[in-house]
C-alpha cells in the first residue's frame, strides 16, 4: 500500500481562512492587509554567541547572529530573530529546511550547538498597511510605535491572548510578520478579523 504521508499535498493551518482574510484587504480600502505566509522555513539556533561556531555559523550564513536583545538581522532572503542571549530563530523561503539545518551544522563543527527545525510548530501571518499598527494595539501591550518597535525589531509577546513572535519588517511598509503556534493560529485570525472591523466595515 503507497504511503500517503509522503505523497499528500501540503495544507496550511490558515488555507481555510485565505478568502476571508484577502476579503479583509479588499474591503479596508488598503488600510489593513491581512495574509498567510505559510510554510516558511524556521529554524531555532542555540550557541554560546561568544564562542567559535557563533562567527562560523554567520559566515555560513551570509548575515551576523543579532546580539542586541530584541533585533533582526536579515541578509537576502534569510532573517535571524534574536530570541535570547543564546538563542536565534532563522527564517528562510519555504522549502529549505534540511538545506539550512545542514549548513548550521556543518559550520559549527565539534563546537556546541542545539539546531532544531521548527517550521512545522508555526505558522506566520503578514499584517500590513498604513492602520498595522493600530490593529495589531489592539491586542498587543508593547509600544509600536515606529520610533520604539520600528524595523528591524522583533519581540516574544501576547496578542489577543496569544503567544507570538512579533517582527517589524525592514521596511516600514512591509508591515509586520506575527508568528504563531499552528494550533493557535485559526483563532488568532479570527482575533484579527474581529479587530480590524473598523477599517473593513
Amino acid at each position: 500500500m503507497a504511503d500517503t504521508a509522503l505523497t499528500a499535498p501540503l495544507r496550511s493551518p490558515l488555507s481555510h481562512a485565505a478568502d476571508r482574510l484577502a476579503a479583509a484587504t479588499r474591503t479596508s480600502g488598503g488600510a489593513v492587509r491581512l495574509a498567510e505566509l505559510p510554510f516558511l522555513t524556521q529554524i531555532t539556533v542555540r550557541l554560546d554567541p561568544k564562542g567559535a561556531a557563533a562567527d562560523a555559523v554567520g559566515l555560513a550564513l551570509g548575515l551576523q547572529l543579532p546580539v542586541e536583545p530584541g533585533t533582526v538581522v536579515r541578509a537576502g532572503e534569510l532573517t535571524a530573530l534574536w530570541l535570547g542571549p543564546d538563542e536565534w530563530l532563522v527564517v528562510a523561503p519555504p522549502g529549505g529546511r534540511r538545506g539550512l539545518e545542514s549548513r548550521i551544522r556543518e559550520a559549527a563543527g565539534d563546537e556546541p550547538v542545539s539546531v532544531v527545525d521548527v517550521s512545522a510548530q508555526r505558522t506566520t501571518l503578514l499584517v500590513a498597511g498604513p492602520r498595522a499598527h493600530d490593529l495589531l494595539a489592539h491586542g498587543c501591550s508593547l509600544d509600536l510605535h515606529p520610533r520604539v518597535f520600528g524595523p528591524g525589531r522583533c519581540a516574544q509577546t501576547t496578542l489577543g491572548r496569544t503567544q507570538v513572535v512579533l517582527v517589524a519588517r525592514d521596511d516600514p511598509r512591509a508591515g509586520f510578520w506575527v508568528l504563531v503556534r499552528s494550533s493557535f493560529a485559526g483563532y488568532l485570525t479570527d482575533w484579527l478579523l474581529d479587530a480590524a472591523v473598523e477599517w473593513t466595515g
